[in-house]
């Protein structure tokens, strides 16, 4: 690939604007920005659940994802390119499937906690939810393929179940969510 970055400044943004990958020139703030960068957010959050979690084969999964991520950002960074299937979402549904069969059915609502691993794995959920609230924003503006904002809809009911998981392997469990216990 070269020295594709050998400058890390480079002042063309310095207007409010940004390259995307076909070299048109958008606002910072525009729909298709702000999705992609939610999707890079989504994928930093990811590395930090990577960081908090031990288990090899959930290292793995979070691994491949953050690569699909990548390709998933890209393809929102480059109006009319492709790099999503309907394979990557049945993918994501086979994951979600095998860790949720054996975890024992919800009958309430969790807290985001459970250890530090769970705890980064409900913040990458919430920002993945983020996400494909502005991947349907930037779908009423311009073409976003449909496995986008699949795989993102997907991927937050996977990092929940997961968070699940992490909890339980975390010894911390699940912290059940107690309407009667507010303070008033």
């Amino acid at each position: 690939m070269g020295n594709r970055l050998s400058k890390i400044y480079t002042r063309t943004g310095d207007d409010g604007t940004t390259g995307l990958g076909d070299g048109t020139r958008v606002p910072k703030d525009s729909a298709r920005v702000t999705a992609y960068g939610t999707v890079d957010e989504l994928n930093s959050v990811i590395g930090m659940v990577l960081a908090e979690t031990q288990d090899e084969e959930l290292q793995e999964l979070l691994t491949r994802i953050q690569h699909e991520l990548f390709d998933l950002g890209g393809e929102l960074c480059m109006p009319g390119f492709t790099l999503m299937f309907d394979a990557d979402v049945t993918r994501l549904e086979e994951d979600l499937d095998r860790y949720n069969d054996d975890l024992p059915p919800l009958k309430d609502f969790i807290l985001p906690a459970g250890g530090r691993a769970a705890s980064a794995c409900h913040l990458a959920r919430t920002v993945a939810r983020r996400a494909e609230r502005e991947a349907i924003s930037l779908s009423r503006l311009e073409l976003v393929q449909a496995p986008v904002i699949k795989y993102l809809n997907r991927l937050s009911d996977l990092l929940f179940v997961l968070a699940r998981v992490m909890a339980r392997q975390s010894g911390f469990g699940e912290q059940l969510w107690h309407k009667d216990k507010r303070i008033k």
